[in-house]
Parts: C-alpha cells; sequence; structure tokens
C-alpha cells in the first residue's frame, strides 16, 4: 500500500522515527542499520516501506534500501517470525551478513541477536536458504559441494546429532560426496 515515503525528518526516537510527508507525519520504526544512516532531524529522507496491518495496529517500516526491505520481507514469511524479530534481525546483522550466515548455514551468528534463540535460528537457516544469499555462493561445482555439505550436516542435526558430532563427520567424507551417500557414510562414521 505505502511502498516508500519521501519527506523531512523530524523525529529521531530508535528504533521509531517520524517523517512529515507534505504536512502529515508517519511514524515508521527502522531498523538500526538504516536508523545509523539517516541524515540530521530537519533534512530530507527518502525511505522504501512496508506496511503491515495487524488487528489492533497499523505500522509502517522503513528501509535505506531495497536489501534490507527484501530482507524484512522473506524473514516475515517464516512462521513464527513477525515484524518485530525480522527488525531485531536486521538491526543485529546486515544484509549480507545474514546472507553469509544463511549460505554457510551458521546458527551461532544468528543466536546472537536479542530475541533469536536456537530453534528459531535454525528455522530461519531452513527457510531462508537459496531465497537470501544464493548470490554470495561459490561459481560451479564448488558450489554444489558446499551446498552438499551443508545438506548432510542439517539431515545430521535433523537427526539429533549435535552441531559438533555433525561438523566432525562431515571432515571425515571424501571430496565432491554427494548428499544421499554422505549422510550414509557419516552415519556409519558417527555409528561407530
Amino acid at each position: 500500500m505505502i511502498g516508500k515515503l519521501t519527506g523531512t525528518l523530524l523525529e529521531k526516537n530508535p528504533p521509531q522515527i517520524l517523517v512529515d510527508c507534505h504536512g502529515v507525519g508517519y511514524e515508521v520504526d527502522v531498523p538500526m542499520s538504516t536508523f545509523y544512516h539517516l541524515p540530521a532531524t530537519g533534512e530530507a529522507v527518502s525511505l522504501l516501506t512496508h506496511f503491515v496491518v495487524r488487528e489492533d495496529a497499523q505500522i509502517l517500516y522503513g528501509f535505506g534500501t531495497a536489501a534490507e526491505r527484501e530482507a524484512f520481507r522473506q524473514l516475515i514469511k517464516i512462521s513464527g517470525v513477525g515484524p518485530r524479530t525480522a527488525l531485531s534481525v536486521l538491526s543485529g546483522l546486515s544484509v549480507a551478513e545474514l546472507a553469509q550466515a544463511v549460505s554457510a548455514q551458521e546458527a551461532g551468528r544468528i543466536v546472537k541477536v536479542p530475541g533469536i534463540g536456537k530453534k528459531t535460528a535454525e528455522r530461519l537457516l531452513l527457510e531462508l536458504k537459496g531465497k537470501i544469499g544464493a548470490d554470495l555462493g561459490l561459481p560451479g561445482a564448488a558450489a554444489a559441494v558446499g551446498d552438499a555439505a551443508g545438506d548432510i550436516q542439517q539431515a545430521l542435526m535433523a537427526l539429533g546429532y549435535n552441531e559438533k558430532d555433525a561438523a566432525a563427520a562431515l571432515k571425515a567424507l571424501p571430496a565432491g560426496v554427494g548428499v544421499a551417500d554422505g549422510i550414509k557414510l557419516a552415519l556409519k562414521s558417527l555409528a561407530k
């Protein structure tokens, strides 16, 4: 509904700002990554926005870049992740850092964000795989091998092995192994 706001920045009270657009003041919630790049109060500002309508509120979220807004939209599609949590993730990690964490399947980086537990972080990594950070992968077969290793590790963790054991099993696998064969070999090595 409201895709972009351009006006005068009147107030800055993190994480909310007030933007005057021709006499109408819009309260906009922004991630800290956007907040740090805002101009001084009284100056012109332009933000891409995402409008959320709930039963009890109508909230406008603002972003300095299209990548931030797209990451926010991908985050809120995930079950159990609302706009506040998505804003928190984008305040704790830049879009590039989030993309790297997703590409490398590093739950540890996401857990550092306040309000994100281990299960939520793992769900984020699973749901965002291929949607954020796909362009950061290595070209050709190297990316496929990296993806296979990530898939094997995810499968092992889904079967109840902890991250440390799964990573140790991955190191023992031959280079270039496929996902199905890799899971079988990793399970054999873990069963010893």
